[in-house]
Order: structure tokens, then sequence, then C-alpha cells
């Protein structure tokens, strides 16, 4: 084997080594830095990195150290922040349903009880492409990140569709489901899309064909919550009959049922190393579990009313909660324990999210604000502007422009202060 180059990956940090194999073909391998610092020892972890790979020569260390610090510079230099309102944008004529970044950044999508999907320019603010064909409410939405030319919709008129992001063409319409789709994912690789119905089922569909793959049956409730793992091997389903379960993409068998909650699932999600997966439910807690034995690691308790959406870090340390009750939870993922609260807001907080680099996390709530918190609790910028709830928001990739979903009927656009405009 030949080392051709090293690639960088921002979040979660680690280094890619792509290299040419003895038969000529090319393959990689991701090196995860999870717990890169400003502490990292970079010469010592570059001897330990070349110890546990010898494809990398003695003469490439430099380079490889170069790139180490340049990881450490990414994450620290996302700490000193603050937003401004970029653009208003008036998106549907009925209310929004949802919105979504590409991995980029450069575009994100809208849904609508108007039945359309919008793609917009987000340094522009400006309408790319409305994707109209659905029936009924478009309720989910999402890009096939991180390649960014699908988007997939779920619609009330119980059929996903698939389009192409720049043209707007409709290229697949997944027909199946027996009542409304609400909750929708592509798979990591971009081959097969999951829809999740309040028929109670799950199916995996093939992306180029339309076809179903398989249809995940098991769950006695509707499933509002859907997630593949980082390989795509796996898909978590959480739903109304208190359960989640852990799928086998290429089988389609479920491997776990995870049942010890008391109440509605709300939401799901693994970590990205792929060794545990979280459960949020209206029975106020939040459960971390092992994904080879199915078994409750941790029970999160704190919220005294429902936890409603739940989102680890980049690298899997962290797990941050939100509750009806008005507050965010931030819990270290390895002890259970709480490490801070999120105070401030003054109405149920319906979504939360990690920025990319873990040092942030932003807030939406019904008390019309959202706001970003320091992963300490700190309350470091209230967004306002909205005149009614907001139910979505989102930090891009690089975690300089947020979106921020609302039912007063716009999305924000807000930037990081001095963020150049892009001109086209």
């Amino acid at each position: 084997m030949k080392l051709k180059r090293f690639l960088l990956r921002y979040y979660p940090p680690g280094i890619i080594l792509e290299y040419i194999r003895s038969n000529g073909e090319q393959e990689t391998k991701s090196i995860d830095l999870l717990n890169l610092s400003n502490d990292t020892d970079v010469d010592q972890l570059v001897e330990e990195i070349v110890m546990e790979e010898p494809i990398i020569s003695e003469s490439r260390k430099p380079q490889l150290a170069a790139l180490i610090r340049k990881l450490i510079d990414k994450i620290e230099s996302k700490k000193e922040q603050q937003f401004e309102l970029f653009k208003t944008l008036k998106a549907h004529m009925l209310p929004l349903t949802n919105c979504a970044f590409n991995k980029n950044g450069d575009k994100f999508i809208t849904g609508s009880y108007d039945r359309t999907c919008k793609v917009w320019d987000t340094f522009t603010g400006e309408e790319i492409v409305s994707l109209e064909g659905h029936k009924n409410v478009v309720y989910c939405i999402a890009f096939n990140n991180p390649f960014g030319d699908r988007v997939v919709t779920g619609s009330f008129d119980k059929t996903a569709k698939i389009w192409d992001a720049n043209s707007g063409k409709c290229l697949q319409t997944l027909v199946g489901h027996n009542y409304e789709i609400v909750c929708t994912s592509f798979d990591p690789h971009s081959l097969i899309v999951a829809t999740g119905s309040m028929d109670k089922t799950a199916r995996l569909w093939d992306v180029e064909s339309g076809k179903q793959i398989a249809r995940l049956d098991g769950h006695d409730g509707e499933i509002v919550s859907l997630h593949f793992n980082s390989d795509g091997d796996k898909l978590l389903t959480g739903s109304f009959d208190k359960t989640a379960m852990i799928w086998d993409v290429r089988s389609g068998e479920c491997i776990h049922m995870l049942d010890e909650h008391t109440g509605e699932i709300s939401s799901t999600q693994f970590e990205f190393t792929g060794d545990y997966c979280a459960t949020g439910s209206i029975d106020k807690t939040c459960k971390i579990w092992d994904i080879k034995t199915g078994k409750c690691i941790e029970t999160l308790r704190g919220h005294k009313d429902e936890v409603q959406d739940i989102c680890f870090n980049s690298t899997g340390t962290r797990l941050v909660t939100v509750s009806a009750d008005a507050t965010g939870r931030v819990y270290n993922v390895h002890t259970g324990e709480c490490i801070a609260q999120l105070l401030g807001h003054k109405g149920e907080i319906s979504k939360v999210q990690f920025n990319p680099s873990g040092n942030k996390i932003i807030t939406a709530s019904a008390d019309n604000t959202a706001r970003i918190f320091s992963e300490t609790g700190e309350c470091l910028q209230v967004l306002e502007g909205h005149t009614d709830e907001i139910f979505s928001c989102s930090f891009n990739y690089e975690g300089d422009i947020i979106i921020t979903g609302s039912k007063d009927n716009t999305c924000k656009i807000w930037k990081e202060v001095n963020l150049p405009v892009k001109n086209k």
C-alpha cells in the first residue's frame, strides 16, 4: 500500500488517509481525533498515529503535525462569536413545517403546508427552485448530505419524493405508506432513503430506482423519529408506542428493541462513533443505549416536563436535551452527569442543536426566540425578531450561519458578525 495524501475532516475532527493498494485500487481510512484541544501534545500524537499506521512514513510527520495544528486552530476559532440578522424570508404562503441546510451551508430548504418545498440561496436569500407535486402538507425534508444534490420530501399525502436539488426535477415518487409520512432521511452514502409514517412502519427505498428495499414492521404506534448511524448500516426509529428500535439496514431485520421508556418517544439519535444511541421521551427522561447489547446504560433525569429534542455533539462526548419545561440540560455521555443547565427561555423548547465544533448550542422556543449557549450553560446571545413560536433552528457546517423557522411564517438567516457576503 502507498499513501497518496492526507485529507482533513473538521467535524468531527480527524485525518483521512487516501492510499493506493498494490492492485491499483484507491481506498480511504479515517483516523478519528475526537479529543483534540489546545492542550494536545501534537508531537506525541503524531508519534502515536505513525506507530498505529505504518503506511505513514517518517518524512510525512511534519505534514501530519501541521494538519493536526490546523484542526486545533479550527476547533478553537469559533469560541468568540456573535450573530446578526442577515435576511428575513417570507418563505411560503402557508405555515412552514421545517428547514434544513446542505453540508456546505450555501443552500437550505423549507417545507410548508402549501404542499411545496423550496430551495434557497443562503448568501442572497433568493429562491433557487420550488419543488412542487405533493398533494398535501410537505412535513419532513432532508438533503443528501454531504453531497447536497438531492432532496427528499415526506408528505401527508402518504408519499415521499426525491428531487434534483439544482433543477427541481422530481426524480422518484416513493409510494407504499398508508398514512402520513412524518420523518425521512438519506443514508450517509446517498444510496438509501428511509421514511417513517403514522402507519406504524418505516421503509427503506433505493434512491436511484425509487423501489422499496425493505418494510420495517414491529412498532405498535406511529413512527415519529428516525436516524441513520455514521456508517449507514443501522437505522434507529422512535415511536409513540414508547419504544425505539435499531434495524439492520441490509437485512431489514430488527437488531434491538429499546423498551424501557414509560412514555412516547419524541426524538432519537446515534452518536458519531456508533457505540451509543439516545432516545428522548415525554416521560421526562432521556436514555443512552449500548448499540451492541441494546441495554440502557444511562437514564438522564432532571427535566420537569417532556423531553422534546436531543442532540449529541459531533464527537459523541456530550448530549443536550430540551424540554417543555423551558430548560435544556447538557450531560457527559460517559458518566451520565448533568454538567450544565440552559436557562432563560420563557416557553417550551422544541429544538436543539450543537454547532459543528461542539462549543455552542442553539435552542428554539415557543417564547419566539432562539438562544445560543456555551457548552457550559452560559447564554451568549438571544436571537429576537420572530413574532411567533420558533420550531426549527440549525447551524451550517462551518458554524457561521444559522437559520430559524417560525410559526410567524418566516425563516430568518443569521450570520456571524463581520462574515463577508459572497457575491455571485
